[in-house]
């Protein structure tokens, strides 16, 4: 899921447990970044951080809710505005002063803001409109002063590849790995990264393993396009005929909205155990997606009218299609992709591979559990490589390949500039033509992917480091623009 092309999107699979995680470490915080293709003027950011500031201090509360874009209301509505805004002048009073610090990859301005009790980094962003539809805030930390000591040692890939990679990549911990795949014009090459004793180094990893995340929602949808074409199913089906009890309320949920995330179903189910949060999803198994079906199952949006990015809505996705074919998700996912594509070194667990699996870190470079998933798989299991995706990506360039056609066919409209299909989301590119694209992050892991059909040309980036989306993302569509310059 993007000019330096700044399409930016904040739809992985971490995110919405980073929410979590921070809202039981220090406050809520709200961080629903979508899209901003065309980067609101410095003014406008301006006024919107001193309106913030005055309402803020004033308790206008419901004023500051007035400013935020239909989806930050959808996402927080005015009760949990009050509560979180509350909560947050209580904790830390009054703003008393605030300066601008950067803009964080195209996509929101970062500020730094003294509280009374606190130095906090404020961060928002801004759509078309100069409505707030994004909004977080942490802790704030001095920059690191730059020695720039690390090396530039890639000297035997292409100059302008080299700088670009980087570019991004020179600030990253010890032992970061990222395994970059270039498609053009359906050729590939392979630029893997190693930092290594203060030097940038290439290494031969395309056939390492690295969890993919949330890009693992676009081979679940996959899934759905192929028993589409094969009429076993239908995208306007209902899901509850797969399901020997009665949904909540008697809801009723169909597969299409699980796949394009306008089902209405929150972010994760309220039954989620997260006190393991160095592997929270590992637990979720078919008892408590069953208890959240018949006892918890709530709908936040009217279905097929809002977006609403949901973690649950793909693993329920995934691990329906598994019952409506009388078997599970994973051996749909290996008969039906991996076999299909000929993905040799893709599984759905962090234990197959082996040898092969390169260790995921957290910023600092400190080693992390992989995560393991039960019933959610759907929506982030997926451990691959960039070979294996390559071969995925490159099917998409396939006339005759009806199912992954499908799954680029737009279905909802998020803005103007972004529309999602069955997974994938669409974004318009400069020059008119769609890229596909969707990330994906777990808790030692970000990654990045991005196709465009009629140019032949694909992205894709797995790196084994934590919350680094802003760089993988960036570093991407840096990469794709030099493939169609």
């Amino acid at each position: 899921m993007v000019q330096e092309v700044q399409w930016r999107t904040r739809f992985h699979l971490k995110k919405s447990l980073h929410l979590l995680i921070m809202k039981k470490l220090l406050f809520p915080l709200i961080a629903i970044l979508t899209t901003n293709l065309l980067f609101a003027q410095t003014d406008n950011y301006k006024i919107a951080i001193d309106n913030f500031q005055a309402h803020y201090n004033a308790g206008k509360f419901d004023e500051i809710f007035d400013s935020f874009s239909p989806e930050m209301k959808q996402a927080l509505p005015l009760e949990n505005t009050r509560e979180f805004l509350t909560g947050l002048k209580g904790q830390f009073g009054i703003i008393e002063s605030k300066e601008f610090i950067s803009y964080e990859q195209g996509t929101y301005a970062a500020f730094k803001t003294k509280f009374e009790k606190a130095v906090l980094s404020v961060n928002i962003s801004l759509d078309n409109e100069n409505q707030i539809n994004g909004m977080f805030i942490k802790p704030y930390e001095e920059p690191k002063e730059s020695t720039d000591v690390t090396v530039n040692a890639l000297s035997n890939y292409p100059d302008n590849i080299a700088q670009i990679i980087f570019t991004k990549t020179r600030d990253l911990p010890d032992n970061a790995q990222l395994s970059i795949a270039v498609i053009r014009d359906g050729i590939t090459d392979y630029y893997g990264i190693i930092k290594s004793n203060d030097s940038i180094k290439p290494v031969n990893n395309q056939d390492k393993c690295f969890e993919i995340g949330s890009i693992t929602k676009v081979f679940t949808s996959t899934i759905l396009a192929s028993l589409v074409k094969e009429k076993k199913i239908k995208l306007t089906d209902g899901i509850n005929t797969y399901f020997p009890f009665t949904f909540k309320d008697n809801i009723t949920i169909h597969l299409e909205n699980l796949a394009n995330h306008t089902s209405g179903l929150p972010r994760l189910p309220e039954n989620l155990d997260l006190s393991n949060m160095m592997d929270p999803y590992k637990d979720y198994g078919t008892k408590e997606m069953e208890e959240y079906l018949k006892e918890l199952l709530h709908l936040e949006n009217e279905p097929s009218t809002t977006f609403a990015y949901s973690n649950l809505g793909a693993g329920l996705l995934g691990y329906t299609l598994g019952l409506s074919q009388k078997t599970s998700y994973q051996k749909l996912l290996q008969k039906r992709i991996f076999h299909k594509y000929n993905m040799t070194n893709s599984f759905t667990s962090s234990l197959n591979p082996g040898s092969r699996l390169v260790k995921g870190l957290d910023p600092n470079g400190e080693p992390v559990s992989n995560w393991e998933f039960d019933v959610l798989c759907g929506a982030g299991g997926i451990v691959s490589t960039t070979e294996d995706l390559s071969k995925f990506a490159k099917a998409q360039f396939d006339p005759k390949n009806k199912e992954l056609a499908l799954t680029r066919k737009s279905t909802f409209q998020i803005n103007e500039d972004m529309a999602i299909g069955l997974g994938w989301h669409i974004i318009k590119a400069g020059d008119g033509e769609n890229v596909y694209w969707h990330n994906g992050g777990t808790g030692g892991y970000s990654s990045s992917m991005a196709v465009d059909v009629q140019k032949k040309t694909a992205v894709i980036i797995l790196s084994n480091v934590y919350n680094i989306n802003d760089n993988i993302d960036g570093l991407c569509f840096e990469l794709m623009n030099e493939m169609i310059q």
